[in-house]
C-alpha cells in the first residue's frame, strides 16, 4: 500500500520507471482503494484530475454569466463561450506539455521531487530562466490572490439571498474565517471527495437556474437589447475569458496525479462538460429577464425564494469554499517555499505557517465587494497573461530550436502534427488576447469597475442590495 506520507505530499512516480514498477504501483493503488480514507482523501487518478478541472472551472462564474449575456447578447455569449473554452483547453494542453518537458529534463539530471510540489513558475524557470520565473510568479500569484478574493465576495453575495438580516460585509467576515480552514488541506492530492461533490453542486445549480427560469417565464415587459455599448460588450467578453481561464492551477493538479502524462486532454473533456452547464443556464436566465440583469450581477437575485433556490445557494456556498481552497493552495505552496516550511511533515505546523496568506485575501474582499465587475477586471489584467499569453509564448520559445523539437518529451498532437501549425495557433492566441482581452477588455472592465467604485464606494457595506423597506406608519387613532 502507498505510504500515507507519500500520498499527502502528492508524490508521483518518476517518468522513467520500468513497466514492471508501474504495474506494481497500479496494483498498490487498487489495494489502497479498499480503504475508505484513501477513497475520500488520496486522489491521483485521471478521474480525480478531471473532477478537479471541471469543478474548479465554473463555481461562482456560473452566477455571473447571465449578467455577461445581458452585456453581450445571446449569440455573442454562446459563441464566445465556445471560442474561449477551446482556447483555454489549448493553453492548458500547452502547460501540460511544458510540465512534462521540465519534469523529464530534471529527472534525466537525477533531480527528485519526492518532497516537492512542482509549480508553474518553476517550470518557466527550468525551461526559460529566472526572468520568466519572476513574470510567471507575479502574474500567477496575483491572479490566484484575486481568484480567492472573488470566492469570498461570492459567498457573501449568495448567503444574503437566504439571510439578509446581516449585510454582505458582515457575511464576508464570517466566510473569511470559514475559508481559512483550507490551510489544513495539504495538497491537491487531498481534494478527491471535494472535487467530486463540487461538480455535483455546480451541476445542480446550473440546472436549477435553467429550469427555474423557464418555469418563471419571461418577466413582464422583458427586453433583450444587448449589445448596446462597447464598454459593456467587452466587459462581458472578458468575464467569459475569465470563466475558461481557470487553469492557473494546472501544474499543481498534474503533479498530484500518479501518471501526469494522462493529463493532456483532460481539461478539454472537462470544458465540454462545463458547456452543458454554462450555456443552457446563462441562456435561460437571460431569456427570462433580459436587460434587467444589467443591474443584477448575481443570477440568484432574479429568481423567487423557494426551497430549490435555497438549496442551490447552500450548495454553491460549499462549492465556493472548495474553490477558495483550489485558488489558495498554490499560494500556500509558494509561501511555504519562501519561509522554508514546504518540507515540514506536520500538517498543523504547515497550517499555522499558511495563515498569513488568508489575511490579505480577507481584507481585499472587504475593500472591493463588486460581485461580477471584479471578475472581468481580473480576467483582463491577470488571466489574459497568466493562462493565455504566457503559456503560448513559453511553448514557442521552449521549442524554437530544431534540437529542442527533435528531443521534445511530447510531440505535437495527432490532430495537429505540425510544429509550424502549433506556432501559428500560439501566435494567434498571443495577439488576440493581448489586443481583445487585455487591451479592449482591460479598458472596458476597468471603466465598469471604476463606475462601481464611484457608485457604491470602497468598503461598500452591501453591494447591489435591495433598499431597506421603510417602516409602516401606525394607523391614526380616532
Amino acid at each position: 500500500m502507498l505510504p500515507q506520507k507519500q500520498a499527502e505530499e502528492a508524490i508521483v512516480p518518476n517518468f522513467n520507471e520500468t513497466e514492471h514498477e508501474g504495474k506494481e504501483e497500479e496494483r498498490d493503488e487498487e489495494h489502497s482503494m479498499l480503504s475508505v480514507k484513501n477513497i475520500l482523501w488520496h486522489g491521483g487518478s485521471a478521474w480525480d484530475a478531471w473532477f478537479s478541472c471541471a469543478s474548479n472551472q465554473v463555481a461562482q462564474v456560473l452566477l455571473t454569466l447571465p449578467y455577461s449575456f445581458s452585456q453581450l447578447g445571446l449569440l455573442s455569449g454562446i459563441l464566445l463561450q465556445v471560442f474561449y473554452g477551446l482556447m483555454g483547453s489549448w493553453t492548458a494542453y500547452l502547460i501540460s506539455v511544458l510540465y512534462i518537458e521540465y519534469r523529464s529534463r530534471k529527472e534525466k539530471e537525477n533531480v527528485s521531487f519526492k518532497n516537492h510540489v512542482i509549480q508553474w513558475f518553476e517550470v518557466l524557470d527550468g525551461l526559460l530562466g529566472p526572468y520568466w520565473k519572476a513574470v510567471g510568479l507575479a502574474f500567477n500569484c496575483t491572479f490566484l490572490l484575486f481568484g480567492s478574493v472573488i470566492q469570498l465576495i461570492a459567498c457573501a453575495s449568495n448567503i444574503y439571498y437566504i439571510n439578509d438580516r446581516l449585510d454582505k460585509r458582515t457575511w464576508t467576515y464570517i466566510f473569511g474565517a470559514c475559508c481559512a480552514t483550507t490551510v489544513f488541506i495539504p495538497s491537491f492530492h487531498n481534494y478527491r471527495i471535494w472535487s467530486f461533490l463540487g461538480l455535483g453542486m455546480t451541476t445542480y445549480t446550473a440546472w436549477y437556474l435553467t429550469i427555474a427560469s423557464f418555469t418563471h417565464g419571461q418577466a413582464e415587459g422583458v427586453t433583450h437589447s444587448a449589445p448596446t455599448k462597447l464598454v459593456l460588450y467587452f466587459t462581458g467578453a472578458t468575464n467569459i475569458l475569465y470563466t475558461f481561464g481557470g487553469h492557473a492551477v494546472t501544474v499543481e493538479i498534474m503533479h498530484a496525479m500518479w501518471k501526469p502524462q494522462k493529463f493532456k486532454y483532460i481539461y478539454l473533456i472537462a470544458t465540454l462538460y462545463v458547456f452543458t452547464l454554462t450555456i443552457p443556464s446563462a441562456s435561460a436566465v437571460y431569456w427570462a429577464f433580459g436587460d434587467e440583469l444589467l443591474n443584477h450581477s448575481n443570477a440568484f437575485s432574479m429568481l423567487p425564494k423557494t426551497g430549490f433556490r435555497d438549496a442551490a445557494v447552500i450548495l454553491m456556498l460549499i462549492h465556493q469554499f472548495i474553490t477558495f481552497g483550489f485558488a489558495c493552495t498554490p499560494l500556500y505552496f509558494v509561501w511555504e517555499k519562501v519561509i522554508g516550511m514546504h518540507d515540514t511533515k506536520s500538517i498543523c505546523l504547515r497550517a499555522l505557517a499558511r495563515l498569513p496568506v488568508v489575511i490579505p485575501i480577507w481584507f481585499l474582499a472587504i475593500i472591493f465587494p463588486f460581485f461580477g465587475p471584479i471578475n472581468s477586471a481580473v480576467g483582463a489584467l491577470l488571466v489574459s497573461f497568466t493562462v493565455y499569453i504566457i503559456p503560448s509564448l513559453a511553448h514557442m520559445l521552449t521549442y524554437r530550436k530544431a534540437s529542442a523539437r527533435q528531443n521534445a518529451a511530447e510531440k505535437p498532437p495527432i490532430f495537429l502534427p505540425s510544429w509550424t501549425a502549433m506556432f501559428v495557433i500560439n501566435s494567434f492566441i498571443v495577439v488576440w488576447v493581448l489586443v481583445i482581452g487585455f487591451g479592449f477588455g482591460g479598458w472596458a472592465s476597468m471603466t465598469n469597475f471604476v463606475k462601481q467604485v464611484d457608485t457604491f464606494g470602497l468598503f461598500a457595506k452591501c453591494y447591489q442590495c435591495k433598499p431597506p423597506t421603510p417602516p409602516v406608519a401606525p394607523a391614526p387613532h380616532h
